[in-house]
């Protein structure tokens, strides 16, 4: 499935800078009213601000309203986001829950998502892949790396003032 007004983020393990690169291309786009999504297999507690949307066996779904936490969707609503969506679901539920929060974003609007499982079943209009010197818990998405448009380093974003991309007639597009 082709979603080209998806750009998907992922990263390399915890604390790679995908939070910090979706923040930085929110307020790179802040006027074009971009939608934030991160979606998690793992069911910690939630925090306060967060609107259960859905709870279902399996998944929750959730609308981020404060701005005033340290949290990812937290971040990413202080940076401008229009709405930020965060998803709880397991790995086998996966599609069917961002299917779902697709359904509340109108057609064509520019998305940005946390979620480097979901590249297995969707091509995006742009990837990026992020890791970090001191990245935690490391993940293996060596087979991602292949389909990525871009790898950045998290140390590398604060010699940048804005990342190469561009956002027309619908899709995100990555500018070499």
């Amino acid at each position: 499935m082709i979603i080209p007004n998806l750009l998907l983020i992922a990263g390399t393990g915890t604390k790679s800078g995908k939070t910090t690169m979706a923040c930085m291309i929110i307020g790179q786009f802040k006027q074009l009213d971009v939608i934030a999504i991160k979606i998690s297999p793992h069911f910690h507690e939630t925090t306060p601000g967060l609107k259960a949307l859905y709870e279902e066996p399996g998944y929750a779904i959730y609308e981020e309203t404060n701005t005033e936490t340290t949290k990812d969707t937290s971040r990413m609503l202080k940076a401008g986001a229009a709405k930020v969506y965060f998803a709880k679901v397991l790995d086998d539920r996966l599609l069917f829950v961002f299917n779902k929060i697709m359904d509340l974003i109108p057609e064509g609007a520019p998305v940005i998502c946390e979620s480097p499982s979901l590249r297995n079943f969707i091509e995006p209009g742009a990837f990026i892949i992020m890791s970090s010197e001191t990245t935690n818990k490391l993940k293996n998405i060596n087979h991602l790396q292949l389909l990525a448009h871009v790898m950045f380093k998290l140390e590398e974003l604060a010699d940048i003032s804005s990342i190469p991309i561009r956002f027309e007639d619908a899709r995100w597009i990555y500018q070499d």
